[in-house]
């Protein structure tokens, strides 16, 4: 069976558009050399998209009002190579929000954000450079695991700055020139938990002896009691000979 023609590519051109994946909502789809940009930058959107084209190979969400990644927030873009979610106001990253495009991601942008602190495991298998700087972060034994395993943008890489740390001397300071200084965050916390547990056991020593003193003063006191009841009680000249003898004795 054949159709006309002009009907076959109208019907042809519908049904390719019905096929084709939307763009989200108050975004901006574009293809450059058959590869797909998807533009949400200044949007004013809280939260990350969840109807973005799974063909996706760049994906801009700068300057607008996301507070949080939760995890598997880009799940099904497996062809995503970059992504910017710098100029934001987000203040937790979970854990496994970048499952799924860990392998592929190759630019990765965090910058200016509201970032203290991130899980470990936020990073696993990230092979993109990060760009990190502009948040406030706080330096300790967590952030410096979390760093020891990213490979961070060379350009903004001095800019990501100690906003609070573990050590008063370290703040304001790019915290890679604290570490390459040789100064090692993890071993702060290892001697604070010492001394905490120091502080602990001493705590607990003290109130055993308390324990221990207060018990024997009540004893006493009890003692003294029973000898006062003894000698009040009326009793023969040989039993208070021998209350007497009791009470010297003890």
């Amino acid at each position: 069976m054949t159709c006309p023609l002009g009907i076959c590519g109208v019907l042809y051109l519908v049904f390719s558009v019905g096929t084709l994946p939307p763009c989200p909502n108050d975004c901006k789809c574009t293809e450059r050399n058959q590869l797909k940009m998807v533009h949400c930058v200044s949007r004013n959107l809280n939260q990350i998209p969840t109807d973005i084209p799974e063909d996706t190979v760049s994906l801009q969400l700068a300057s607008n009002r996301i507070t949080y990644i939760p995890s598997q927030a880009f799940k099904g873009l497996h062809l995503l190579q970059e992504l910017d979610i710098s100029n934001n106001a987000i203040e937790a990253v979970e854990e496994g929000a970048f499952q799924g495009i860990s392998e592929g991601l190759r630019v990765l942008d965090l910058s200016n954000n509201l970032l203290q602190r991130v899980p470990r495991e936020t990073f696993a298998r990230l092979h993109a450079r990060i760009s990190l700087a502009g948040n406030p972060w706080h330096c300790e034994c967590a952030l410096q695991e979390v760093l020891r395993e990213l490979q961070l943008n060379p350009d903004t890489v001095n800019k990501v700055n100690c906003h609070t740390a573990v050590r008063e001397e370290y703040v304001d300071k790019p915290i890679i020139q604290v570490l390459d200084s040789g100064v090692n965050l993890c071993s702060f916390q290892r001697k604070t938990t010492d001394v905490a547990m120091l502080v602990t056991m001493f705590g607990w020593f003290i109130m055993v002896i308390a324990y221990v003193v207060y018990y024997m003063r009540q004893n006493q006191e009890g003692t003294r009691r029973h000898l006062e009841y003894l000698r009040a009680l009326p009793s023969s000249p040989r039993e208070r000979k021998d209350t007497d003898t009791i009470s010297t004795v003890l």
